[in-house]
């Protein structure tokens, strides 16, 4: 049976190394709405954004997940808000998360830019599905590993504050305020419950758009920390914009990888991108690195009226 020795040092590294326990993305620039409330609307566009990630490839039960969200402005009472809706999938091992949340922010004007207050409210369920792992000649379910259910879905909350400006942005937010507990029930081989609490998770970013001699060229450096109170980590961003439709760059993710990436605007408001993660922890020798693509369209609504003439009847 070796599968299953080798998948649960994979997770103890994993998450030895990093103990966020909420997934990651290394489009994080892409991702603020699912991290930060505050964020919602702060594109001043209906933005649609979706990432499918496959991390550390060649371990079996390796993570793989999936991201969707979509915000939108509005006005309301001679008020600026934005609203949101974020759904992810966090598979690892026989293991999987989804979380659910709906994101509310009250934007107000400050100096050259806007400032949103954001609260979120939302859900995460589990399950566990141990019979899918097969022993190594792959005849047998291991039968020492549980098969359950999730017991209900845990209610979790966020909040957080995001300021975005024309050429800088920066946010502060804490989820899983309420230190969710998550509670899954295992049918086999015996009856039990296995309950854990989610930690809070705590996210500061920021990011500058810097115009280059050239106006063709932009550099766009960009910084996101994450902290669970005890463990922190910090990516560090630098993206090189051509003309505003083609990029490249790199990410340093500390003490697990260095992620290269590149992308393209298609047309108008429509943007595709693609990272790969390449380990500098001790799973270099181990996996085939980290694949991720995403995909986001924004776009305005409402109809621009054209500038129209009229004539003062003064002069009819």
């Amino acid at each position: 049976m070796k599968k299953i020795p080798i998948l649960f040092v994979v997770i103890a590294m994993h998450f030895s190394a990093n103990a966020i326990q909420l997934p990651q993305v290394s489009h994080f620039t892409y991702d603020y709405l699912r991290i930060n409330p505050g964020s919602a609307g702060s594109m001043d566009m209906v933005c649609l954004t979706g990432i499918i990630r496959q991390q550390m490839v060649g371990f079996p039960g390796n993570p793989e997940s999936f991201f969707f969200n979509v915000e939108a402005p509005f006005s309301l009472l001679g008020a600026q808000h934005g609203v949101g809706l974020s759904v992810n999938q966090d598979a690892l091992g026989f293991n999987t998360d989804i979380n659910l949340n709906l994101t509310y922010a009250f934007r107000f004007n400050i100096g050259d830019g806007s400032l949103g207050i954001g609260i979120e409210a939302g859900f995460v369920d589990n399950t566990i599905e141990g019979f899918n792992w097969l022993t190594s000649d792959g005849s047998v379910a291991d039968e020492f590993i549980p098969q359950g259910d999730p017991e209900g879905m845990s209610l979790t909350l966020g909040a957080g504050i995001f300021y975005r400006a024309e050429d800088i942005y920066f946010g502060v937010s804490a989820l899983h305020l309420n230190n969710p507990e998550v509670t899954t029930v295992a049918t086999e081989p015996g009856n039990y419950e296995s309950k854990y609490n989610l930690s809070r998770q705590y996210y500061v970013t920021a990011g500058y758009n810097m115009q280059l001699s050239n106006p063709a060229w932009e550099l766009k450096p960009a910084v996101l920390l994450k902290s669970d109170g005890i463990e922190t980590d910090m990516d560090l961003n630098l993206t090189c914009l051509y003309n505003k439709k083609i990029w490249g760059g790199v990410t340093y993710r500390t003490g697990e990888a260095v992620v290269g990436m590149i992308g393209i605007e298609l047309f108008e408001g429509f943007k595709i991108g693609y990272s790969y993660d390449v380990q500098t922890s001790a799973l270099i020798n181990h996996t085939q690195g980290s694949h991720e693509f995403v995909l986001n369209y924004c776009f305005k609504i409402g109809v621009e009226k054209a500038p129209q003439k009229y004539k003062s009847i003064r002069y009819l």
